[in-house]
């Protein structure tokens, strides 16, 4: 059973559902709907040629608790009737740590795509997630060694495989069909620009954080392209903020667009200015390679900034983090050829694994 929530579960599962039917491996495809608007989640199930659910059930908004709480309840009745073999989450979102409760306490393997990733940032909810579902679950997927060795050093109980991360996998698959008409640059006014997406809560949900990022962004010296998220847009117009980029020259805001057109535009943007944890990922495939400035105080991603692709800037002086955007902007950063999150074959290892007679016997030690 392979369990989706969110745009970024649907990204990130798509290769792992084509190795699926590659290797002719039966399974079930449920829709947990946190994102439930047709931009953030048909969209691109639609345009990633993940198909259709087999089931949807309804975690959608609310509180962190009423999230998490409703993808327990409502995945405790899909897995208890349908009583797969495992079942597959990936991520941090709350569907993937309600889900994870619900397998483990009806006793079936929890797979965890992405595992071992930490930002040590506790305003963060993603990061208490990740924590728990690694806690729980049977195998664990992750991205990096330097992943894999923080898993070795919290203790996790389950099988720790290093496979690479899927998200390259989607970028060196689907970026060559971004070019579908219409093509989102044509939409684009400006020659030469900046990409831009916000959407964490510790960011846009704070009026001071989000007045930095606003700053920022009318003040960059390369122009920006915003695609706003609908909770960052609705936090910019109750805090007042929406109008001053709407009136600004240099930055253009974009509606939530769908994964080719974001594809198209990390590949033709200058640099990226993100507090996307998958964005620093993308900007990293040998067919995207962008450097990312990441405004917030830690990253969950120190891979990308060790190996030279991104720059953790903060979250709290404007004019400096303006400071080292210009200088970007002025002496462009030459960027290492490989990127740390693996070769694009992230899904075909981890369900290669999961047909493995070793882990079969494992699972079955840990489940007798």
């Amino acid at each position: 059973m392979l369990v989706m929530g969110t745009r970024p579960e649907i990204v990130k599962m798509a290769s792992v559902v084509s190795a699926c039917r590659e290797l002719g491996v039966e399974c079930e495809i449920v829709q947990a709907m946190q994102h439930y608007e047709w931009e953030m989640s048909g969209r691109f199930m639609e345009e990633l040629g993940v198909g259709k659910a087999t089931r949807r059930v309804h975690v959608g908004s609310g509180t962190q608790a009423v999230q998490t709480s409703n993808a327990m309840v409502n995945m405790e009745k899909v897995i208890r009737q349908d009583r797969p073999e495992g079942v597959v989450v990936q991520g941090d979102t709350n569907t993937v740590l309600g889900t994870a409760v619900a397998a483990a306490k009806l006793k079936v393997p929890v797979y965890h795509v992405e595992s071992g990733i930490r930002s040590y940032d506790l305003r963060m909810p993603e990061e208490h997630n990740r924590i728990l579902v690694d806690h729980a679950s049977s195998l664990l997927f992750a991205p990096t060694r330097h992943a894999a060795s923080t898993l070795r050093h919290e203790g996790v109980w389950g099988r720790i495989f290093v496979v690479g991360n899927t998200v390259i996998d989607a970028c060196l698959a689907f970026k060559e069909r971004e070019t579908r008409e219409p093509n989102v640059l044509q939409h684009i006014r400006f020659d030469e620009f900046a990409l831009s997406t916000f959407h964490r809560a510790e960011n846009v949900d704070d009026p001071k954080t989000l007045l930095t990022i606003v700053k920022v962004l009318t003040g960059s010296p390369v122009p920006i392209v915003f695609p706003v998220h609908p909770r960052t847009k609705h936090r910019l117009k109750s805090f007042g903020f929406l109008a001053k980029l709407t009136r600004s020259k240099t930055v253009q805001l974009l509606p939530a667009i769908g994964y080719f057109d974001i594809l198209t535009l990390m590949g033709e943007c200058k640099f990226i200015i993100t507090d996307s944890g998958g964005i620093q990922e993308e900007a990293t495939a040998p067919n995207i390679r962008k450097f990312t400035f990441v405004m917030r105080r830690t990253t969950d991603r120190p891979e990308s900034v060790e190996a030279g692709f991104a720059k953790l800037v903060g979250i709290e002086e404007p004019e400096r983090i303006l400071r080292s955007i210009k200088a970007a902007a002025n002496h462009p950063v030459e960027l290492p050829k490989r990127s740390p999150y693996g070769d694009g074959k992230a899904g075909l290892r981890i369900i290669q694994t999961l047909k493995s007679g070793a882990v079969q016997r494992t699972l079955k030690r840990f489940f007798a």
